[in-house]
């Protein structure tokens, strides 16, 4: 006889999540060391619990045109369909067509990092992406819209109190939904239903591993990213 059981098991993932951020938070020396611990942590998480087909590190996003984003602390992609990702002298750069999710994480949520991250958002959203027809057995397929890329942060504190009260709320409707959810890891976390037109806040529960499981809930209705044409990176082949 087993003594596991399904709820000791998540509030035993959800206790580690929450415990390496808050030991960053009180740790570390400096707020560069901070951020850098809570990216690595959230990028940890992320690798070691999204399904395979998907991929998460700290990244920029570069299109067939030869625009680059900004760089991205946490970039999910696809990996299972992704012709090529770029590793340069430890960065690495990600064809836009293959990006499912990007995330700015810092210790704190605050008003400027909200604007910070919803530029750094548009940064990778405004890229072009390409997309080719499906061959299949009987034919080909129609070329897949490109999908909808899920912007968000990703945090630990914030420095409102209430942390999901009007002041973030404030904030985020007055940027009209550019980011699309966020995880504050102490005290909740918010998505934007898309359907509704309005941001929902939960502030019940075990926040991070909640805001895990309604993150790959999105990335499962997101579907699969287009097939790249891969020949339209191949002009810049000198």
């Amino acid at each position: 006889m087993t003594n596991w059981t399904l709820p000791i098991l998540l509030e035993g993932l959800h206790d580690d999540i929450h415990q390496r951020l808050q030991m960053a938070r009180k740790t570390m020396g400096d707020m560069v060391a901070k951020g850098d611990a809570s990216e690595t942590i959230w990028l940890q998480l992320f690798q070691e619990y999204l399904p395979k087909r998907y991929q998460a590190e700290k990244a920029f996003v570069v299109d067939s045109n030869g625009n680059f984003s900004q760089q991205m602390d946490v970039v999910i992609f696809d990996r299972q369909y992704s012709p090529f990702i770029f590793k340069f002298e430890e960065k690495i750069i990600i064809p836009a067509e293959s990006v499912y999710a990007v995330f700015e994480a810092k210790q704190t949520v605050n008003k400027g990092l909200i604007e910070y991250s919803q530029d750094k958002v548009e940064s990778v959203r405004k890229l072009h992406r390409t997309s080719l027809p499906i061959p299949h057995a009987g034919g080909t397929y129609p070329a897949k819209p490109p999908i909808d890329i899920i912007g968000g942060i990703l945090c630990f504190e914030s420095d409102w109190k209430p942390a999901l009260g009007e002041p973030l709320k404030n904030v985020l409707n007055s940027q009209k939904g550019i980011l699309d959810c966020g995880c504050v890891a102490a005290h909740g976390f918010f998505f934007y239903d898309k359907k509704l037109g309005r941001y929902e806040y939960n502030d019940v529960g075990k926040h991070a591993t909640s805001f895990l499981f309604k993150l790959i809930s999105e990335l499962q209705f997101s579907g699969t990213v287009p097939m790249i044409d891969i020949m339209a990176y191949s002009k810049w082949i000198k």
